[in-house]
């Protein structure tokens, strides 16, 4: 699963994805410093899997992880090919969600393209190219469905409807994710790649100062960013990139001891993360034993065969049951021995649907 990272140029883009992944993108105080894309992955953050290494001493722990991308600055005229031009519209095509950082932080020495600071301008500017976008891409459904007409008869008919209908949506400046019968035409929407209907992840940036000036969800920047987000169902999540990157390196004790002392009470990465995770329906079932305790990434409602595959591709065709446990259970417990005496591990077969944290044993043959 890869999440997109976008927004105006000197939003904080290339710092925050910096943090997330380790990456060390170029990131500067002008605009279009990044001109490529780029792509790095973040571990999940996940207790459990300290809790199973301590049980367990494995030789290797190994975390879920998802993707980022990291997409160059776009400008009011991206989808005109202004500013570094329409290609980078294309890789938010490629992404599963979005993740829209907006400036909440005032800065002399880091200019904006807009000379001022207003969140809910910068993120029109956003939604307006990428629905404009979007846009052109159903002016050329149409035409080509209005063409097919009379050889492919109702199902045409069908599907010119739904696209005449969603481009007026569009065209009163609402993103598709908002249109009552999306779900409707659900498969038209993913062939297309459509931009505005993928689900969204509002970052609000803000600078130090802010956040250790007190509660930040009475800002006014982050009350207009959240105005936005609940129109559409997006999500809102406060950070301060610039914090994460001066703490990143920091043992997490001398970390969370920084981050107390100016007042705040945690980062916000790993909120971030776990909000993509949550976005994108993901969950993670665990393994553990002396080699290795690890967390794997399924999608909710997946069965155990499937699951197993997503281990090797072996276990899922020669898979014949899992042994399960959930993990609260096994931390109460103390050991497997100890919760396979109290009827606590059970048997699943093939039509098992996995819950998050079920820590698994595989049986198979092939």
């Amino acid at each position: 699963m890869k999440l997109g990272i976008v927004g105006l140029p000197n939003v904080g883009k290339s710092t925050l994805f910096n943090v997330l992944t380790g990456a060390g993108v170029q990131s500067a105080k002008y605009a279009f410093s990044t001109t490529e894309r780029n792509v790095g992955v973040a571990n999940v953050p996940d207790r459990r899997l300290d809790a199973l290494a301590g049980m367990y001493q494995p030789k290797k722990v190994t975390p879920a992880v998802i993707e980022f991308a990291d997409i160059p600055g776009l400008v009011c005229g991206s989808s005109k090919g202004e500013g570094l031009g329409n290609k980078f519209l294309a890789h938010i095509r490629e992404v599963d969600a979005v993740v829209h950082v907006v400036r909440c932080f005032e800065d002399e020495d880091v200019l904006h393209v807009e000379d001022t600071i207003d969140p809910a301008r910068d993120i029109e500017t956003i939604d307006l190219e990428l629905i404009f976008s979007d846009m052109e891409l159903l002016e050329r459904r149409i035409e080509r469905l209005g063409k097919q007409l009379k050889v492919l008869g109702k199902s045409a008919a069908a599907e010119l409807e739904f696209c005449r209908g969603l481009y007026a949506h569009l065209e009163e400046g609402k993103p598709a994710r908002t249109y009552p019968l999306i779900n409707e035409g659900l498969a038209v929407v993913n062939e297309m790649a459509l931009l505005t209907s993928k689900p969204v992840i509002y970052v609000c940036n803000f600078g130090e100062d802010d956040f250790a000036g007190g509660p930040i969800e009475g800002h006014p920047f982050y009350k207009a960013v959240e105005g936005i987000a609940g129109r559409d169902g997006s999500q809102v999540l406060p950070i301060c990139a610039e914090l994460e990157a001066q703490t990143a390196e920091l043992p997490p004790e001398e970390r969370q001891e920084f981050l107390a002392e100016i007042g705040v009470e945690s980062g916000g990465l790993d909120l971030l993360v776990q909000h993509s995770y949550a976005l994108l329906g993901l969950m993670s079932f665990l393994t553990a034993g002396r080699p290795e305790v690890r967390a794997w990434t399924i999608r909710r409602g997946t069965k155990a065969p499937q699951a197993a595959g997503k281990i090797h591709s072996d276990l899922e065709r020669g898979f014949i049951r899992a042994e399960v446990i959930a993990y609260d259970d096994l931390m109460a417990c103390g050991s497997m021995a100890a919760a396979k005496e109290k009827g606590l591990v059970r048997l699943e077969g093939k039509e098992y649907v996995m819950r998050d944290g079920d820590v698994v044993l595989i049986r198979f043959n092939v």
